[in-house]
């Protein structure tokens, strides 16, 4: 999918979680809440780093390398994979 919001960041959902958690801390601000939030963001980032992205890799190969290179993680522009020395694809 490269059209729309699919073109700005590979993984669309997460965003909107972290979003949805830190807008309830932000009406009810408790540490247990701020905990959450953080560790919402620590999960998902282990999670698309250690599942999603090396299984997205293998399957489609050089298309996912290439889009990855140029559209960021979970903000437009932000954890792009980055080119392998002497290749045109790129690595996590």
């Amino acid at each position: 999918m490269t059209a729309g919001v699919f073109a700005q960041v590979r993984n669309r959902s997460s965003p909107g979680m972290i979003a949805a958690l830190w807008g309830l801390w932000a009406l009810a601000p408790a540490w247990p809440g701020l905990v959450a939030a953080v560790a919402m963001i620590v999960a998902v980032e282990l999670q698309v780093r250690r599942v999603e992205e090396p299984y997205l890799l293998a399957t489609h190969g050089a298309a996912y390398r290439a889009d990855a290179a140029t559209v960021g993680r979970l903000v437009p522009g932000v954890g792009r994979l980055r080119p392998h020395p002497g290749t045109s694809g790129a690595a996590a």
